[in-house]
């Protein structure tokens, strides 16, 4: 993804550069965890953990079709989905906004599939059928949506550098 980078000078220490892409795009391939922010219907926000992929310039999360955030995004597609580290001074966080679209085509889930089963050591285990995942576990079968963000911004926050960083596709 072609990315313009700038750093955003009131947040960030005066002599900080902006942070390469780059480094931003590898700590959303490697994220082992993230953290998905919808809208409820009544303009509450609802926060979960989850496990997103980066793939192709977009990122992936999936869910159960009766979860909150399903619920959430049949009325309001727009997301923010966070990553990086609960340290003060070190570290880089990010922060993705888009809007989130359902996935139903079967050969780009089974590409999804293949990434998520490197996440976690393996622990993510989907099989692809009519358009969702599925995986089995003790009480059965269970599908689950898989949602693409298409990317408005990023946000990075280079803690050691003091560097507040906004990636805009160009």
């Amino acid at each position: 993804m072609d990315m313009r980078s700038e750093v955003d000078p009131p947040f960030s220490s005066p002599d900080a550069a902006a942070t390469d892409w780059t480094v931003v795009h590898g700590i959303l391939e490697s994220a082992e965890t993230s953290w998905l922010t919808t809208v409820r219907t009544d303009g509450r926000p609802h926060v979960t953990p989850l496990v997103a992929v980066w793939h192709r310039d977009r990122l992936y999360f999936c869910t159960g079709p009766d979860e909150q955030k399903a619920v959430n995004l049949r009325s309001n597609e727009n997301v923010v989905v966070t990553t990086g580290c609960n340290d003060w001074q070190e570290g880089i966080d990010v922060v993705v906004e888009g809007v989130a679209r359902r996935v139903t085509d079967d050969a780009l889930l089974a590409e999804l599939a293949g990434i998520w089963a490197t996440k976690w050591d393996g622990s993510w285990q989907f099989e692809v059928r009519d358009g969702e995942f599925h995986h089995a576990d003790f009480d059965g079968d269970h599908p689950a949506l898989v949602f693409e963000v298409a990317v408005t911004k990023v946000l990075s926050f280079d803690k050691g550098s003091g560097a507040a960083t906004r990636h805009l596709p160009t």
